[in-house]
């Protein structure tokens, strides 16, 4: 007598529930692997987009960076601030902010900077405890590197090989997370008299554009960009590395949940060999079981997707506790059926070798094995 459809479906429930152990595993695994994707991605949204708000802080209209620079990154070869007093000549230039950026570890960077024209730039750090620079081991930073690093006014901060004095803690969101004189910082890195970046203000920020198509002309091979164009430009399809990492990490969750798919449902197939004859016997056609083994691969597959979905909050709670100011993660909703769709369809291709081991199994093999 065939089988029902919901006999079927209690079939594929019951197998779920009778083996916890490989069921949680499973899951597990898929679960990790959609974690995998979305903190990736997350944290690449949230560092653009926490970058984009830091340059956006700064108050300019313009950005021009060392030739050879990515987005991103910066050229190793900086720029003469010299350019300076050139730049502050040019039409519709009312200001020229400097900065120096050197690199500390992991993603934190130290930043060189003029806080008068930073201050006119942009109307100035809004402190949090303390205030600006007093001498040249003064050093600023922001809530969330002081959070992070337990810091407060008046502690002795060891960095680049050099003693500071923290002078200012302020609110996040202009130009860096750590702040320096710049000629201290020139000076301390072998580089006095450079630049890694400027930033102009123009008299009319609708003119923007125009200014800096005169600049090009002035100053041929170097990047040079609208804040707007700037900012806009701070996404992983116009980041090729980023993209490219996130490609590879995409594929190797895809590859684990794969693996770990294939072995949990090869598994369920040989201990579940005398079942399969003894649904074959009773009627059930080869496309039957087959619907039954995709039943519970979907489920938990889909499953998975869930607890890895939940299981971000988890690491985005974690990033923003511990590492605030190294990595910001962010919810990208957008990514949620597209990681769904990479686990969903990984553990299908998984499950296809067992799944056709099952549908192919004789009936008489099967009833007999142990």
């Amino acid at each position: 007598m065939p089988l029902r459809l919901n006999s079927l479906n209690i079939f594929v429930l019951a197998n779920v529930v009778h083996r916890p152990v490989r069921t949680i595993l499973s899951i597990l695994a898929i679960a990790v692997e959609v974690t995998m994707i979305l903190t990736l991605v997350g944290v690449s949204y949230g560092t653009l987009d926490a970058t984009a708000r830091r340059a956006r802080g700064v108050g300019a209209d313009i950005m021009i960076r060392p030739p050879g620079s990515s987005i991103i990154g910066l050229s190793t070869a900086p720029m003469s601030d010299r350019l300076i007093p050139v730049l502050q000549q040019q039409p519709h230039v009312v200001l020229a902010l400097g900065t120096g950026v050197q690199p500390l570890e992991g993603f934190d960077t130290i930043t060189g900077l003029d806080l008068d024209i930073f201050t006119k730039m942009s109307g100035g750090f809004h402190y949090l405890a303390g205030g600006p620079f007093h001498s040249d081991d003064d050093i600023l930073v922001d809530e969330y590197y002081a959070r992070e690093k337990h810091l407060h006014v008046g502690d002795a901060i060891h960095l680049i090989n050099h003693d500071w004095h923290l002078a200012g803690i302020f609110e996040s969101g202009k130009l860096t997370r750590i702040a320096v004189k710049l000629s201290v910082l020139q000076s301390l890195t072998g580089n006095p008299g450079r630049l890694s970046q400027i930033y102009l203000k123009v008299d009319n920020p609708d003119q923007a554009s125009q200014v800096v198509q005169q600049l090009k002309k002035l100053m041929p091979g170097y990047p040079i960009y609208t804040m707007e164009e700037f900012t806009s430009l701070l996404t992983i399809n116009s980041v090729g590395l980023l993209r490219n990492f996130i490609a590879v990490v995409i594929g190797v969750a895809v590859i684990v949940g794969f693996i770990v798919v294939y072995m949990a449902m090869y598994t369920a197939v040989l201990e579940r060999t005398r079942e399969i004859g003894i649904l074959k016997a009773m009627g059930a056609s080869s496309g039957l079981i087959l619907s039954l083994l995709l039943k519970e691969i979907l489920a938990l597959a889909c499953s998975g997707v869930v607890a890895g979905i939940l299981l971000t909050y988890g690491t985005q709670w974690t990033m923003k506790h511990l590492v605030p100011s190294s990595l910001n993660q962010e919810t990208v909703y957008v990514w949620w059926p597209i990681a769904a769709l990479i686990a969903i369809t990984g553990a299908m291709l998984g499950a296809i070798v067992p799944v056709l081991k099952a549908v192919r199994q004789d009936v008489t093999e099967a009833l007999s094995y142990e």
